[in-house]
């Protein structure tokens, strides 16, 4: 599917944009998750205003790491993880220190929208590192792997594995050089992963194979990607689920525009699957119902 039918044919009619803020904010999204009862990194502070900036030294005294980001970022831009401190000295996930004043000024330009959508006026989150799953040890670099799963009327469509690499800086994100890793909707088992525009079969830098990986607790991640579809009213849904080593399953965001390069990285379009829904499973009410129908029908259909 392109990019052109996605949005004349999908995220125009599925999804109405007065329903847009609740996942272009991460904060609105982080707090529907809550009230729903799906599980979100811990949200330690919020700072909104610039004379808050100056107390920011202070507030993280109590924080060992945390990651800091903009409410209303995109493609992973402005975010910062901090791993650990070095006397008055932060530690990055990539190794780099950095000193608290230019935290602070980084939360400067978070604050005046140089990361936000449209280059908004945007607020600074503070909240839990993620510690991920040892299944992903051996194959990933420095950053937090995520699962992407498309959701169309509540039905999980086809999902992904994005892995950082030291080309990514150690982010999850695929156009700054993460492996996209397509995932069986069924098993939950990776089949092709994708680097750019190669195709792989190992990552770069750990040199440890990435496909024939199943994924844990893979029906429990269906199930809260479904559930998304009942918090945003959104019909055509992108949902980033991290597994914590500790926690579990924890929602990072929602997007109203997914990308459609998970495409790529399960080697299909998923076109006729999003036709087969529509003409055949549109009337399943059930959350369990819906991914016990993807489950079943959708690996079959290419």
């Amino acid at each position: 599917m392109g990019i052109n039918k996605r949005n004349c044919d999908y995220t125009l009619v599925y999804n109405p944009r007065k329903y847009y803020p609740l996942v272009d904010d991460k904060l609105r999204t982080k707090q529907l998750a809550i009230d729903a009862g799906i599980a979100v990194p811990e949200l330690y502070g919020v700072i909104e205003i610039e004379h808050q900036i100056r107390e920011l030294p202070e507030f993280l005294k109590k924080y060992s790491d945390f990651v800091l980001k903009p409410a209303q970022g995109t493609g992973g831009d402005g975010i910062e993880i901090i791993v650990g401190k070095v006397k008055s000295l932060y530690r990055k996930s990539n190794g780099h220190l950095v000193t608290e004043e230019q935290l602070q000024h980084h939360v400067s330009n978070i604050l005046n929208g140089l990361f936000s959508l449209g280059g908004h006026v945007d607020k600074a989150i503070i909240e839990y590192r993620v510690k991920f799953d040892p299944v992903f040890d051996a194959i990933s670099y420095q950053g937090v792997p995520d699962i992407r799963i498309i959701v169309f009327m509540g039905f999980p469509v086809m999902a992904m594995l994005r892995l950082p690499t030291q080309m990514s800086s150690g982010k999850a994100n695929l156009h700054k050089g993460a492996i996209g890793v397509g995932i069986d909707i069924a098993t939950g088992r990776t089949l092709n992963a994708v680097l750019k525009n190669d195709v792989i079969t190992e990552h770069p830098d750990t040199r440890n194979p990435v496909t024939g990986l199943e994924i844990p607790k893979w029906e429990e991640l269906l199930m809260i990607a479904a559930k998304c579809y009942e918090l945003t009213s959104l019909g055509y849904l992108g949902v980033d689920i991290v597994l914590d080593r500790v926690k579990g399953p924890l929602v990072l965001e929602m997007n109203a525009r997914p990308g459609l390069n998970i495409q790529i990285a399960n080697h299909m379009g998923f076109l006729h699957r999003l036709e087969f829904i529509q003409a055949n499973a549109i009337r399943l009410g059930s959350v369990f119902d819906r991914v016990a129908f993807s489950r079943k029908m959708l690996s079959r259909v290419h």
